[in-house]
């Protein structure tokens, strides 16, 4: 996607010793005012060719991690890079007019005095924590806020996939109730929306896995940070088990559905088959005696015809009971 002229800084705080926040401009951001603060979050729009630019020229970021934070296509990752990490996490498309399953991306460096988070649509996750920061309910370290944006993330994936499940034992209520229809159609689609979530969260459990497992090493993040982090990633592994099951229960759901629709079928073409055989021998007569030909056996008596529908009757009468007899119907 080319760099647009979006507004570069969505929001930045500079944190001083105690902790407290102060909102910058991007003003200052060009100018530098940000390096006299201990610590600095700044969230800007990937799609602003002034952010980028900045990142590039100003950042004191290398052009390898910048390209990494730039880039198109990414997945949820985390590595260790110099002094800090590279991290991308996702979480639901909560945007109006947007499917949730088309995840949203968080990128961020990570460095002790440097946390730059990118987004290219807005990610709600990044709000929350810029509400918390503001109400001074959250920690301003680097590693408080990488953990509670992880935490948030967490947070509104719970609330999909869970929809999700419910959406399911929803569909499986309407495959056992008899009178119910159930659209065949929702279920791949369904079932596609299911894998779509599933492509992004089991990465992104090994990425919180990545920072529990190497954080307490790079210093970045304090034992309350690591505490918080093993959480997220506890929880995605139940939501990576729960996704796994919400997909496995979505093919059975479609082959159910399948197996229902061949199964009225089957019995719409089996009373079909019944009556053709049972007017079969009907058929064959009226056919035989419709031909307009001489020699037609009762063409002169007058009782030829109700002789002839009694024995069509009868030929009925005894289709039917060899077909009972059989146990075909």
């Amino acid at each position: 996607m080319e760099p647009g002229n979006n507004e570069p800084l969505l929001f930045g705080f500079g944190f001083d010793e105690a902790g407290l926040h102060t909102p910058l401009t991007w003003d200052e951001v060009l100018e530098g005012g940000h390096a006299k603060y201990k610590r600095v979050w700044l969230h800007l729009d990937r799609q602003s060719a002034q952010a980028q630019g900045w990142l590039y020229r100003k950042s004191g970021l290398d052009r390898l991690t910048v390209q990494a934070l730039l880039q198109e296509e990414t997945r949820p990752r985390a590595a260790r890079h110099g002094h800090g990490y590279l991290i991308n996490l996702r979480g639901p498309n909560l945007n109006e007019g947007a499917d949730v399953e088309d995840l949203v991306t968080l990128r961020m460096w990570a460095g002790e005095d440097l946390l730059i988070t990118l987004r290219a649509r807005p990610v709600r996750s990044a709000t929350d924590v810029r509400k918390l920061v503001e109400d001074g309910e959250i920690d301003t370290s680097t590693g408080a806020l990488v953990a509670g944006l992880a935490d948030r993330l967490t947070d509104r994936m719970e609330i999909v996939l869970d929809d999700f499940d419910d959406e399911a034992d929803r569909y499986e209520d309407e495959l056992l109730d008899p009178k119910a229809r159930i659209d065949r159609s929702v279920l791949p689609e369904f079932r596609r929306r299911v894998l779509q979530v599933r492509r992004h969260i089991t990465p992104q459990r090994e990425a919180l896995n990545t920072l529990v497992r190497d954080g307490a090493q790079s210093g970045l993040f304090s034992d309350q940070d690591l505490l918080f982090l093993r959480e997220s990633a506890d929880r995605i592994t139940r939501l990576t088990e729960l996704v796994e099951n919400i997909r496995e229960r979505s093919s059975v759901l479609y082959e159910e559905a399948i197996q229902s629709s061949t199964e009225e079928t089957n019995q719409r073409l089996f009373v079909l088959a019944i009556l053709s055989a049972v007017f079969l021998p009907i058929s064959f007569v009226t056919g035989l005696f419709g031909v307009n030909l001489g020699g037609i056996p009762g063409a002169g008596n007058p009782v030829a015809f109700i002789t002839l529908v009694i024995a069509l009757a009868l030929s009925v009468a005894g289709t039917l009971a060899l077909l009972r007899w059989q146990r075909w119907i």
